[in-house]
């Protein structure tokens, strides 16, 4: 049976860095709730790091979201669309809740400061319960958002579409961070929260009504109705309109989808168990402000998209999806060591060159991963594969998120505890060799990923639960 989405002849290069738009507002985004929120939140309002990694953890913690949301946009169009109404509503779902997190943030601050409880207790419950919500309306706009790439491309199409549309969010991670630079620069040597929370609140509310327009010039037009599919108005039946059981069915029957869902949560804890605690090792290890800690995912981000063009345009052509991966971990390994050993003399201009080449190494692994992430996608169930993909993930998010920030809270109790030679290092230093381990261990299960078994055993797979479905 033909699926009623099939790609279109040629999606074209304008689409392609228009769609990409909604990719760098989300790069915006994450700049600033993982290097500028956290950062006020560790270094300024001095909350714990498990409280900081905890609290951000619960936008990942509702990830499975993004299977269900997957399927009902495979399943349920709005105005005969499967796609785009799900992407804009959980845009402005996602930008307002960005706005509250400020003033909730700096709330659960005052109350530690007083110890207040029972008012403590609700106040971090909130504080939880509204990054989950976040994460949820992220789950919302970003599993439909991958799935109209997979509807709108052909295979051959795919990885030069990624490779623009990722490069753009590196960009937005970019401007991100100058935006941060630029504009909280007052800011630098400030601690007292009555003089940061209108600042920050302000900022915050100018980029979440700019990632809202941008989104809406991002992709309207660019999903085709029911109507112009010539199909009827309730929609014709979509062979990847199965059940969530049908679902699990589907991507636990084969062995290589939960080997590449291990890789996939390895592989991004590798890339991101310093979130947490990077701006904070700038702060306290290297003496760096605000602004210049900021800088930091800039630097990285510049480096990141050199790997993303490095490895779209000449590495992954020559060397293959799977060699191109394997170099990548390699590279990222190699960085990690090199993060940690920094801080045992700190020097900023290391630091930044070490970042640099970090994200050089996440680049040319984020490309490869990404291009193969997608190849490992049938068509006919887009929706689905994007969101078990998407979970393995953002599950791997949130663990970075907590463990990061748990793992700096261990270590500083262990100095304590065995009375070690006090050291602001020490701490950071645990967080990044665990790291290390993570990143090697992704590498090993890259050389378990046969992407010729994974489309034989998948697609068998599909053609059961269609035939019990129908049967």
């Amino acid at each position: 049976m033909a699926s009623s989405v099939d790609p279109q002849p040629s999606f074209g290069l304008p689409n392609t860095l228009r769609l990409g738009l909604f990719q760098g507002c989300l790069g915006c985004l994450a700049v600033i709730f993982a290097g500028l929120l956290n950062r006020v939140m560790l270094s300024e309002l001095e909350f714990p790091g498990l409280l900081v990694g905890g609290a951000l953890a619960f936008e990942q913690f509702v990830a499975p979201s993004r299977v269900l949301f997957g399927q009902i946009s495979d399943a349920h169009p709005w105005a005969g669309r499967h796609r785009l109404p799900y992407i804009w509503l959980g845009t402005a779902l996602f930008c307002g809740l960005a706005v509250l997190s400020v003033p909730l943030i700096f709330h659960v601050g005052r109350l530690l400061e007083a110890a207040s409880q029972p008012e403590l207790a609700l106040g971090i419950t909130a504080l939880c319960g509204l990054f989950a919500l976040y994460g949820l309306a992220i789950s919302l706009a970003t599993t439909p958002y991958l799935a109209l790439v997979i509807d709108r491309t052909s295979e051959a199409e795919r990885p030069r579409a990624v490779g623009l549309i990722w490069c753009l969010l590196t960009v937005g991670i970019v401007i991100g961070a100058i935006s941060i630079n630029l504009s909280l620069r007052s800011l630098d040597g400030i601690t007292d929260p009555a003089l940061l929370e209108p600042v920050l609140l302000g900022f915050m509310g100018r980029v979440a009504a700019v990632v809202l327009v941008l989104t809406v010039v991002a992709t309207v037009g660019l999903e085709p109705s029911n109507k112009q599919l010539d199909l009827p108005a309730g929609g014709q039946r979509r062979e990847d309109s199965i059940t969530l059981a049908q679902a699990w069915a589907l991507v636990s029957s084969s062995r290589q989808v939960l080997v590449f869902f291990s890789f996939l949560v390895l592989f991004t804890l590798g890339l991101f168990l310093q979130d947490p605690i990077l701006e904070s090792y700038a702060a306290d290890v290297f003496g760096m402000p605000i602004a210049a800690t900021a800088s930091l995912n800039a630097i990285w981000g510049m480096g990141t998209l050199t790997g993303l063009l490095l490895a779209g345009l000449w590495i992954v052509p020559r060397l293959g999806k799977l060699a191109t991966a394997r170099l990548g971990c390699q590279l990222i390994l190699v960085s990690l060591v090199c993060l940690a050993l920094a801080g045992l003399e700190p020097r900023v201009p290391v630091l930044q060159v070490v970042m640099l080449l970090f994200g050089l190494a996440a680049g040319i692994g984020t490309n490869s991963a990404l291009v193969l992430m997608l190849d490992l996608t049938l068509p006919e169930a887009a929706g689905t594969f994007v969101g078990v993909w998407g979970l393995a993930q953002a599950l791997s998010r949130a663990l970075g998120k907590m463990l990061g920030g748990g793992l700096l809270d261990l270590a500083r109790s262990l100095q304590q505890a065995f009375e070690l030679a006090p050291s602001v290092y020490f701490p950071y230093a645990m967080v990044l060799s665990v790291e290390v381990l993570v990143a090697f261990g992704a590498l090993v299960l890259l050389r378990r990923v046969n992407l010729r078994q994974f489309r034989e055993d998948t697609g068998r797979s599909l053609s059961k639960v269609l035939a019990l479905e129908l049967g």
